[in-house]
């Protein structure tokens, strides 16, 4: 998206083109499609699906008369707690480098807003980086991933990236990944990490690594391979509370910036951009915030099962989609499955004149009711029929319902989850008709 010409004709009639998130806008298309009676399944919005915990909520009441503005980067409070946190995981923090806002999504932008410059994202990718580099004004440059490593741009094409820019008079200047991934659901290895580290320090590229997921990898005992180990000076890394806690409405992150003069002047920075925007994060969320960081055993209990559940529900999803012919590298974290049905292509085509990823996720909305978002959207090209699938919507219609699949067994065999499940499978077998293989001529005699 270019940014606006400032001597331009303009008039009240023509506004900056902005279009909504498509995962926002695939929520509110599901919405419409309920008021007009059809039966939805929705699976496009990610959204962690589960209650948020009764200690937390307490936290949030007890803090709700705290009316007055705090300091711009946030509580010390906040900022001891989530040093604490990072410090447990093998990233020593301190909290004078952190700055928390409403959201990871604002500290993102903050932080692009603060280093300019074109930036790097993986391809695939979360829809709003890309989508945030064109909103400050600078270039977003898709980098393919390693085969099977979403999250993180193929180091060996992150330099060529970096020197044809520089050949070219521009400068990219941001690399961001994604640990574990958003739409992939994989996690990068180690060695892939290693070489990116290597690749920023040898083109001067700031990491940004957002572990929003990181608490949520299906084997707890799999280490995150976080750039912050190999390139602290550096890397900055956002979470929030949104994901491994499902609190996404109540708009709170942090950003651990690296520590000496790199992080010092992009901490002045981002203060003051969060100074003009925010002025400072919501009293009562970052009181609650703290608490959470602080990690007391209710809350671990409630993000092991929680991870637990994810782990088998979009397993059990892939399942589905697999059996149905489509090609699919199996989840490693969070509640997504990103399933490819390149191998149905020809039938897509021949069956329903499908030649996009956006025509075949859109003939499932508005056929079925069933959303899910094209690769499209992640950045992929258009014909790419690939898709990520977000089923942690199914575990239920209210609280009652996600509470039992918390505390499930085997969360499948719920009713409701067990319907949806079926339901997905008979979309699938109407639509992605199976190859069948040409009957053999009989000889003649």
């Amino acid at each position: 998206m270019p940014a606006l010409n400032p001597s331009a004709t303009w008039s009240m009639s023509d506004p900056r083109p902005v279009p909504l998130s498509p995962t926002l806008a695939v929520n509110e298309a599901l919405v419409r499609k309920r008021r007009e009676g059809m039966r939805v399944l929705p699976l496009g919005f990610g959204e962690a699906g589960i209650p948020i915990h009764p200690a937390l909520t307490s936290e949030l009441a007890a803090a709700a008369g705290r009316g007055g503005y705090g300091p711009v980067a946030g509580s010390g409070e906040l900022r001891e707690a989530a040093a604490g946190y990072w410090c447990r995981r093998g990233l020593p923090t301190d909290p004078d480098f952190l700055v928390a806002g409403p959201g990871s999504k604002p500290l993102l932008y903050a932080l692009l807003m603060a280093v300019g410059g074109d930036v790097a994202v993986a391809s695939p990718s979360w829809v709003s980086y890309a989508a945030q580099a064109s909103l400050v004004g600078v270039e977003p440059i898709r980098i393919p991933t390693v085969p099977g490593e979403g999250g993180v741009p193929d180091p060996e094409l992150l330099a060529e990236a970096a020197t044809a820019a520089k050949a070219a008079g521009r400068a990219i200047r941001t690399v961001i990944v994604t640990l574990p991934d958003n739409p992939t659901g994989t996690l990068a290895s180690e060695d892939t990490v290693r070489r990116l580290c290597t690749v920023a320090k040898e083109h001067d590229l700031l990491i940004i690594s957002d572990e929003i997921y990181r608490d949520l990898v299906h084997d707890p005992s799999r280490p995150v391979p976080s750039p912050a180990r190999w390139a602290p000076e550096r890397t900055v890394v956002t979470t929030a509370l949104s994901k491994h806690l499902a609190a996404g409405g109540w708009r709170i992150g942090v950003a651990r910036l690296p520590d000496g003069p790199c992080g010092s002047a992009l901490l002045s920075s981002v203060r003051g951009i969060a100074s003009e925007i925010w002025s400072s994060p919501p009293a009562p969320m970052q009181h609650a915030a703290a608490f959470a960081f602080g990690e007391p055993p209710e809350l671990l209990e409630r993000v092991d099962a929680s991870r637990a559940l994810h782990a088998t529900i979009v397993n059990a999803v892939a399942d589905r989609f697999e059996a149905a012919g489509a090609r699919v590298v199996r989840p490693e974290a969070g509640f997504y499955t990103y399933p490819d049905f390149e191998p149905m292509r020809e039938n897509l085509r021949a069956a329903h004149g499908i030649e996009t990823g956006a025509e075949l996720t859109g003939m499932l909305l508005e056929r079925h009711g069933l959303g899910v978002l094209p690769a499209s959207a992640f950045g992929e090209p258009d014909e790419a029929l690939r898709m990520r699938v977000a089923p942690s919507l199914m575990y239920g219609e209210n609280d009652t319902q996600r509470l039992a699949a918390l505390g499930a067994d085997d969360p499948t065999e719920l009713p409701w989850i067990a319907d949806s499940l079926d339901r997905l499978s008979e979309i699938l077998d109407d639509v992605l008709v199976p190859v069948c293989e040409p009957v053999p001529a009989r000889a003649v005699a």
